[in-house]
C-alpha cells in the first residue's frame, strides 16, 4: 500500500488558509498516485486553540472547509484533523477519514493534555478501519498506548496523526515509542507530525514510516515542510541517522523566531548587544531567521563597561553583517542619580543603581522598537530566569525570549556548534567570564554559583523533579542546593512577567512548570 505523508506548517484559527494548501497537496502527483494521503492532526485549525476552540464561528468555518474537501475526494482517500462537534458528546479533537466523497470514520482523541481539557471532551481513541485489504489503526500520537494495551484489534498498519510540541528529547522518545509499537504489533507504522512555530510552541515534523520489523522506510526532515510517498511493502530500509540535539535546538529556535515574526506581521528585530554570550547568540539566531538587514543592535556601554565588551559586540555585528548604533548610557544614568539625590539623600549606592542602568537600557531598546516598528528580543537565559538574576523592566523586557529555555551551559554549547565551521560569534565572547557590568569588576560568579554546578542542580530540580534531599544525595552541597531551590521559588513572580519564550526543554517555565507565588 502506498501512503502519501504530508508534514506542513499549519495556521492557527485560519481554516480557509489551511484549506488552500491541503487542496494543493491533494492535487499533487504524489497524493494522486497514493492509496491514502495523511496530514498531521489539527490540520484545518492548528493548535493550540485555547479559548478559540469554543467559538462556534471557528467550528462552522472548519466544518465548511471539511465539506469542501469531502466533495472533491472522488476516487481519493485521506485523513485530516479539526475540532468537531460530536452528537451527544460535545466538542472533540478529531481525525476524519474521507474516502470517495464520504466520511468513512471519525476518530476522536481520548488522552487530552491539560490545555486541551479546557477545550475538548474526552473521545473514544484509536479506531481500526478496513481499507481495501488492510486493517488500519488510526489515532492521535497520545492515544497509541491503547494499541500496546490490547484495547484495539490487531491492525496491519498503524497511522498516527501528530501535532506534537517539540522539546530536545521528544524526537528520540518518539522514535523509541514507535519502534516498540511496531515490534509489539508486528505491523507497519506511519507517523505524520506538523512543522512550524506557534507562539512559544515549536513543531518539529520528523514524520516517518517503519516496517513491522522496526526498520525505517522514510524519514522526513525536521523543521521543514515536506512530503513523501512510501510503499509500506518495500524491502529496502534507509540509513537511520539520528540528528544531534544541539542541531535540533538550533533549527527549532530559528524556525520559531521566523514564524513568530511572520505570523504576527513583524519584520524587524532589535536587541541590546552587550558583548556577552547571550546577546551574541540571540543576534546570530535572529540574523539566521530574519536576515541581517532586519536585525539591529544597540550597544549601550556604561562607565563600568570594558573596552573589550564594546569591541566584542562590534566584532559580532561585523561578522553577522547587521547594523548597530552605540548609545552610551552614562549621561542618562548621571541625570537619574541627580534627580533622585533629594529622595535618596546620603544612602550608599547598591543594587538600586545597578537596576537603574538595566532599565535605561531596556527603555532605549523599547524606544528603538517603537520608533522603527521593530520587536525587541529578550536575551535572558534559563539559568538567570531560574535565579531571578535580571532586572524586571530592564533586561527582562522584550516581545520574545529567544533563549529563555536554554541553561547557560547550553548557551555555550549552541554557540560553539554555530562556530563549528567558522567564527561567527567572537571567540573572546565565548571565552571570557560572563558579567552584567553594572558595577566595577562585576562578574556573574559574584552572585551565582559557577554555571556548571548551578545548571546541574537546576536540571535535577526542574527537569527531574528531585527534592532537596535527593539532590544532596547526588553529591551536591546542601547549603548550595537550599539556596538554589529558595531562589527558584522566590522569583516565580518575576518570571510571570517575562516575555513569551520559545520552548525547547521538556519542562519550561510558565508553559510546563508553574509554582505558587506565595
Amino acid at each position: 500500500m502506498n501512503i502519501h505523508i504530508v508534514q506542513h506548517d499549519i495556521r492557527t484559527n485560519r481554516p480557509e488558509e489551511n484549506l488552500e494548501w491541503i487542496k494543493a497537496e491533494l492535487q499533487s502527483e504524489g497524493s494522486k498516485g497514493a492509496m491514502l494521503t495523511v496530514f498531521p492532526a489539527c490540520t484545518l485549525c492548528g493548535a493550540p486553540l485555547y479559548a478559540s476552540a469554543g467559538y462556534t464561528d471557528l467550528q462552522k468555518r472548519a466544518q465548511a472547509a471539511l465539506q469542501e474537501l469531502v466533495s472533491m475526494s472522488e476516487h481519493r482517500a485521506f485523513l485530516v484533523g479539526l475540532p468537531l462537534q460530536i452528537q451527544d458528546k460535545g466538542l472533540c479533537n478529531a481525525i476524519v477519514f474521507v474516502q470517495n466523497c464520504a466520511i468513512r470514520a471519525i476518530v476522536t482523541k481520548k488522552y487530552l493534555a491539560p490545555d486541551e481539557q479546557r477545550c475538548f471532551v474526552r473521545g473514544e481513541g484509536v479506531q481500526v478501519v478496513q481499507f481495501h485489504d488492510e486493517r488500519i489503526a488510526i489515532g492521535f500520537y497520545e492515544d497509541l498506548k491503547e494499541l500496546t494495551r490490547g484495547h484495539v484489534e490487531q491492525p496491519d498498519v498503524v497511522v498516527c496523526c501528530g501535532c506534537n510540541v517539540f522539546d530536545y528529547q521528544k524526537p528520540y522518545r518518539t522514535r523509541y515509542r514507535m519502534t516498540k509499537i511496531v515490534e509489539g504489533l508486528n505491523a507497519g507504522l506511519v507517523y505524520v507530525n506538523r512543522t512550524g512555530g506557534e507562539g512559544s510552541w515549536l513543531y518539529a515534523g520528523g514524520s516517518l514510516a517503519m516496517n513491522a520489523a522496526g526498520g525505517v522506510l522514510c524519514q522526513l526532515p525536521y523543521f521543514e515542510d515536506a512530503c513523501h510517498t512510501v510503499d509500506m511493502q518495500q524491502i529496502e530500509e534507509m540509513d537511520d541517522k539520528k540528528p544531534e540535539a544541539v542541531e535540533l535546538v538550533y533549527k527549532g529556535l530559528v524556525c520559531g523566531l521566523r514564524d513568530y515574526f511572520r505570523k504576527n506581521g513583524i519584520q524587524r528585530a532589535v536587541l541590546g548587544l552587550s558583548g556577552g554570550i547571550d546577546s551574541a547568540l540571540v543576534a546570530t539566531l535572529a540574523v539566521d531567521a530574519l536576515g541581517a538587514e532586519n536585525v539591529h543592535g544597540l550597544l549601550m556601554p556604561s562607565q563600568y563597561s570594558t573596552d573589550h565588551s564594546v569591541r566584542d559586540a562590534e566584532d559580532l555585528a561585523h561578522n553577522l553583517h547587521m547594523g548597530y548604533d552605540i548609545v552610551p548610557i552614562r549621561p542618562m544614568f548621571d541625570q537619574m542619580r541627580a534627580c533622585l539625590k533629594p529622595v535618596f539623600g546620603n544612602l550608599a549606592e547598591d543594587v538600586t543603581e545597578e537596576n537603574m542602568q538595566a532599565r535605561i537600557r531596556g527603555t532605549l531598546v523599547m524606544s528603538y522598537a517603537n520608533k522603527f516598528g521593530a520587536m525587541a528580543l529578550n536575551t535572558t537565559n534559563r539559568s538567570e530566569a531560574a535565579m531571578g538574576y535580571g532586572t524586571l523592566y530592564g533586561d527582562s523586557c522584550g516581545g520574545l525570549a529567544v533563549i529563555g529555555d536554554l541553561y547557560k551551559t547550553e548557551v555555550y554549547q549552541l554557540s560553539e556548534w554555530i562556530n563549528r565551521e567558522g567564527i561567527r560569534i567572537p571567540q573572546n565572547t565565548i571565552d571570557k567570564a560572563p558579567s552584567a557590568e553594572l558595577r566595577p569588576g562585576q562578574k556573574d560568579s559574584d552572585s551565582l554559583p559557577d554555571y556548571d554546578t548551578l545548571d546541574a542542580v537546576l536540571n535535577l530540580y526542574l527537569d527531574e523533579s528531585m527534592s532537596e534531599e535527593e539532590i544532596v544525595e547526588e553529591g551536591y552541597d546542601r547549603e548550595l542546593v537550599e539556596r538554589v531551590i529558595r531562589k527558584v521559588a522566590q522569583n516565580e513572580w518575576k518570571r510571570l512577567q517575562f516575555a513569551p519564550q520559545l520552548k525547547v526543554s521538556p519542562v519550561s517555565f510558565g508553559l510546563d512548570r508553574r509554582w505558587p507565588i506565595s
